[in-house]
This record gives structure tokens, sequence and C-alpha cells, in this order.
């Protein structure tokens, strides 16, 4: 079984930066997997934010490109979120979801993000 733990949200200032980390428990970590990240504003879907795979290979939503990392430490089973120049249309509760093999899918809990003067 596959448990994820986000963490790192809070409240920031327009402008600013947070990093978000997602810590996978279980052997799947090094497994062939995908690990995603979304994000769920109040009132909204949940919209993907960015991927990275197994390789290190990472793919972008049009609206962080440029000012959002991600990234992946294989030693510590973690996954993170870089996030800079971050906007008042940022703030959201960030998930992360592994992807195991193309089949299984695991969620994490969530981690609110708040952008605000």
């Amino acid at each position: 079984q596959v448990q994820l733990v986000e963490s790192g949200g809070g409240l920031v200032q327009p402008g600013g930066s947070l990093r978000l980390s997602c810590a996978a428990s279980g052997s799947a970590f090094n497994d062939i997997n995908t690990m995603d990240w979304y994000r769920q504003a109040p009132g909204k879907q949940r919209d993907w934010v960015a991927r990275i795979t197994n390789s290190g290979s990472t793919n972008y939503a049009y609206t962080v490109t440029g000012r959002f990392t991600v990234s992946r430490d294989n030693a510590k089973n973690t996954v993170y979120l870089q996030m800079s120049m971050l906007k008042p249309e940022d703030t959201a509760v960030y998930y992360c979801r592994m992807t195991v093999r193309g089949v299984h899918q695991y969620w994490g809990q969530g981690t609110q993000v708040t952008v605000s003067s």
C-alpha cells in the first residue's frame, strides 16, 4: 500500500516562494511511476499542475511554467514542488498523486497554499 503525505503549504505574500513536499511510503516509489501535482481552488475543479517521471522528465501547466519546478529525490521517496513568483490565483489546496505502472493511482491528503497580502 502507498501513502502520500504533502507538507510545506502556508500563507505567503504575492511574489513569494514556497516549497511543497510529497513523501511516499512503501516500495512503489522505486517502481515505474509518475508523480503529479494538482491543485483545487474553492468552488473550482481540481487542475493538473506538474508532472515528473521516473527518468526525471517534467511537464508543467502553462499557468505555472517558468514559476514552478518539480523535482524528486528517490533516496528520500519524496517529490518537491518549488513555487516562485506566487500569485493570488495560485491559492488552492495542492495534492500529489502517484501513478504506478500506469494503473494504480494514489493521492495525498493535500496542503493549503494561500497567496495574499
